[in-house]
């Protein structure tokens, strides 16, 4: 059985919107396991701060198969099908990896390309599966992070416990 790991963020109600994401995905993948959660601001457009993290779980579907259930999460949880790219999201799920998964698969890129690129995902991603082995560099992802520009992309814990979330 192949480990998909998954970039969740939200900066629409986000805390209530990734524990509602957490609780479904948890109910079709059992044995998941998340990151935790982290705050930095919207790329690519004004907006309220997302809030993001990483999941793991054993995934014994095919890759298409996976992508759907994901796009039907993020529909659960009020994200609108056709919305902006780069606006304001209740959920956005993105497929990082899918066991060795490599290249595109249902019109998406495995792994996906941010994950070498934003802090928010990496970041999660080393603190969940450090020993993780990046199937196109062969680096490790702990190594990896340990490379990347904290400095200029700095990660804020958050939890996902607000009252107000």
């Amino acid at each position: 059985m192949a480990d998909a790991y998954v970039a969740a963020g939200s900066n629409v109600r986000p805390q209530a919107s990734l524990r509602e994401a957490l609780r479904l995905l948890a109910r079709d993948f059992p044995g998941l396991a998340a990151s935790r959660a982290y705050a930095n601001p919207a790329v690519g457009f004004q907006g309220d701060d997302f809030v993001n993290l990483v999941v793991r779980f054993p995934a014994d579907l095919p890759t298409e198969a996976l992508l759907e259930r994901l796009k039907s999460v993020e529909r659960i949880c009020g994200r609108e099908p056709g919305a902006p790219k780069w606006g304001p999201r209740t959920l956005d799920l993105d497929l990082l990896l899918h066991g060795d998964a490599v290249g595109r698969v249902a019109g998406k890129t495995l792994p996906h390309p941010d994950l070498l690129t934003r802090a928010w995902v990496l970041g999660p991603l080393a603190e969940l599966a450090p020993a993780l082995v990046h199937p196109v560099t062969g680096e490790r992802i702990d190594v990896l992070w340990d490379r990347f520009d904290r400095a200029a992309h700095p990660l804020k814990p958050v939890t996902l416990d607000d009252a107000g979330g």
